[in-house]
């Protein structure tokens, strides 16, 4: 029989595949923009893959997609939405600085806030925009580093990281430079987005550009320093709400 909390998450994840894969045209507007970073047979790592609307985005592009998921229930769920698709391999760990395992903080009523960032999360419960969002339970899980799937799979061209908080511990396991990291970014939290920028700008010469909201769409039309976006999320058109961070290597 199930408990009301299983109800809950299985309504929570019901939820997310509706806004995830239920929007018309989001997926039109998200290949548009991912077209723009890769292309057919190019690999692509989709860290905090979630329900797969950004693996199943890339994947239409005819890119090869490691989808990484640390929620056993969700990462199910997601090998059942790509099925026998031979372009994706769904891999059940969280991406972190160091291998071996982390403790996932996970949401029931918001599975996509699930984290193992302890000091972002303790932030966020102390953050207005996240009352309705709460940590209710924690399991241990896989950890893996970008370097370690690397070796494994290959140098990426593009590397999508929605991990909630954790994006600097994840990049700090990272220690070449790749073409492509998109990374996402909370206006009450732009030092998380400020350790990213720092720690790409170790690994290569890259260029910056964002992407607020959902809308999918690259603001400015040249590719920024490190400063300059900064000072472009710091605007009040930055301020207005959370979106992505896309960094690009000079010479690509």
């Amino acid at each position: 029989m199930l408990t009301i909390a299983a109800v809950r998450r299985s309504l929570s994840l019901a939820r997310s595949l509706l806004i995830y894969h239920g929007i018309p045209l989001r997926q039109r507007r998200l290949r548009r923009l991912y077209r723009t970073f890769a292309g057919p047979n190019d690999l692509v790592f989709d860290l905090g893959a979630h329900v797969g609307n950004r693996t199943r985005a890339l994947v239409r592009l005819g890119c090869r997609v490691i989808a990484l998921e640390p929620q056993p229930d969700v990462a199910k769920l997601l090998r059942w939405i790509v099925g026998d698709t031979p372009q994706v391999e769904v891999v059940e760990a969280a991406a972190a600085e160091r291998p071996g395992r982390v403790r996932l903080a996970i949401s029931d009523r918001a599975p996509t806030m699930t984290t193992t960032a302890h000091d972002w999360r303790e932030a966020r419960e102390q953050d207005p925009v996240f009352a309705e969002v709460s940590w209710n339970r924690a399991i241990d899980v896989p950890a893996i580093t970008l370097d370690e799937l690397i070796i494994r799979y290959g140098r990426p061209s593009f590397v999508k990281l929605d991990v909630e908080g954790a994006e600097p511990e994840v990049l700090a396991g990272l220690t070449e430079a790749v073409p492509t990291v998109s990374f996402e970014y909370l206006p009450g939290a732009l030092d998380y987005a400020t350790a990213c920028v720092n720690r790409l700008s170790v690994l290569g010469p890259y260029r910056y550009n964002w992407s607020p909201g959902e809308s999918y769409s690259l603001v400015s039309e040249d590719w920024l320093t490190a400063e300059q976006l900064l000072d472009a999320l710091r605007s009040p058109t930055g301020q207005a709400r959370s979106g992505d961070v896309y960094a690009r290597l000079d010479h690509v």
